[in-house]
Formats: structure tokens, sequence, C-alpha cells
């Protein structure tokens, strides 16, 4: 299709609106972080202060802790769920695969108070357990949904190619259809380490008490109120919060984009 140069120049306008748009809040918490004030040095300094004042080493480690253990839990069991649901025909198929449907339609509010009194009830609260397997129930949903679709739409060629050659059904599966969903897969892994990372409401209200159990967006809540009242500091903090995000999404950008357009094409 041919775009003529007015066309052209109108998207190119667009996209950079957006860019402006998207980097502005960015940039502008960066250039806040660098600054100096009552209790902040001004330039690299400030990260240092932050780290140190702040404990963001300890929040950091539980943060990496709780969203790798989540992401590979979550990842494993939601290809297995996806490809039962996508490829398999079994009594119930339907009606299970929309019951875990709940978990993405249900949001965490609605059961973050009945969920603490039942892991109170056998001793999770305040624990590693009561932060993380929440959040794989949570990202199991999602997989499942995504995978899913993936498996739905594998070329059947394939899967009877590998049959008549032998292959088992736990072979096709890992041998021949996860390799294949390497893009899907990149962009469940990037979502979910990302949703994991950033979830707030779950850490405050299972670690009520245990304070080295506190994750990285946590830490930074206390970080603003307990150990400073300047914004160069909190800024800095936030930077140094949200960068590991920001790195995994730079390195894996090609993937992530690629999975996006992939399953933008899927039912």
């Amino acid at each position: 299709m041919r775009v003529s140069t007015s066309e052209r120049t109108l998207n190119y306008v667009i996209l950079v609106a957006f860019a402006i748009f998207a980097l502005y809040p960015i940039i502008t918490i960066v250039v806040a972080a660098l600054q100096s004030d009552a209790e902040a040095p001004g330039g690299v300094s400030n990260f240092s202060e932050a780290w140190d004042i702040g404990r963001f080493g300890s929040y950091l480690r539980t943060s990496v802790l709780v969203s790798t253990f989540v992401v590979a839990i979550s990842t494993v069991l939601s290809i297995l769920a996806g490809y039962a649901f996508g490829t398999m025909r079994f009594r119930g198929r339907d009606l299970l695969f929309y019951l875990m449907l709940l978990g993405i339609m249900m949001p965490a509010e609605a059961i973050v108070v009945p969920l603490f009194f039942d892991l109170q009830a056998i001793g999770l609260t305040d624990t590693f357990w009561a932060i993380a397997l929440p959040q794989v129930a949570q990202s199991v949903a999602f997989g499942t949904f995504w995978l899913r679709a993936f498996f739905r739409s594998s070329s059947r060629s394939i899967i009877e190619a590998a049959r008549l050659d032998g292959a088992s059904t736990w072979r096709i599966l890992w041998q021949v259809l996860v390799p294949l969903a390497r893009p899907a897969l990149v962009t469940l892994v990037v979502l979910t380490f990302m949703w994991t990372w950033n979830e707030f409401l779950i850490p405050l209200v299972m670690v009520p008490s245990n304070e080295s159990l506190r994750t990285a967006p946590l830490g930074l809540s206390f970080f603003s109120g307990q150990y400073t009242q300047g914004f160069a500091l909190l800024a800095a903090g936030a930077t140094i919060v949200a960068l590991p995000v920001v790195v995994l999404y730079l390195f894996l950008q090609r993937h992530f984009i690629a999975g996006m357009l992939e399953g933008a094409t899927k039912d």
C-alpha cells in the first residue's frame, strides 16, 4: 500500500506527540532526582543517599526473589494449563476455563481481606509465601488465557507430524510447541514480572509486621514518610525502584513487541 508524504508526516507527528506524552513524566522524575535540596546533596550522590537511608538493597532483594518465584512458577503452570485448554478435549473444559478467567476479572481489593484471614489461619501471614502465592494465582489466570490462544492457533500439521514420528504429548509440548511460543512466552514473562514488581496492596496487607519482607514499592512508600520529606531523595528512590523493570523491558523489547503483535492476531 502506497502512503503519501502528508500521511507519513502526520503519522510521525502523532507518534512524536505520544512519545513526548509518555516520556515527560519519566524525564521529570529523573531530573528531580538529580537536584539538590535541604536533605539531598544533588547529582548522582542522591541515589547513594537514597539507597543507604531507605535500605533499598533489602527491599530490592525481596522484590527480586518474589518476582523470580512468581514468574517461574506461573509460567510453567500457564504453559501446562494453556496447552490443556487449547489442544485437548475433556469434560467440563469450557466451564473450568471460564472459572479461571474469574482470576483476571476479580480485583485484588475484593479478595485481599478474606485471603488475609485464610492465610492467617494456616500461619502464612508475615512470610514469603503470603506475598508470592496470591500473585502466582493471579498470574496463572492471565497466563492460561494468553497461552491458550497461542496453542489453539498452533499449526495442526506440525502436531500431527510429531505424533506420526512417535512423539508423546509431553514431548510435543516441550520440544515442539514451547520453542515456537517464545515471543508469547517472553511477553508473558515481562508482563508478569512488571505486575509482580509493582504490586503494592498484597505485600502491604499480607506482611503487616515483618519489615525484612517489604518489597521495593512498599519500601518506597515508607521511605517517603519515615526517612525523608524532600522530593529529590524520593525521586531518586522512585528511580531506583523502577530501574529493574525498565532494564528488563529494554533487554526484551523486541520479543515483547513481537509477542504482543502475534497475540493481537489470535482469538
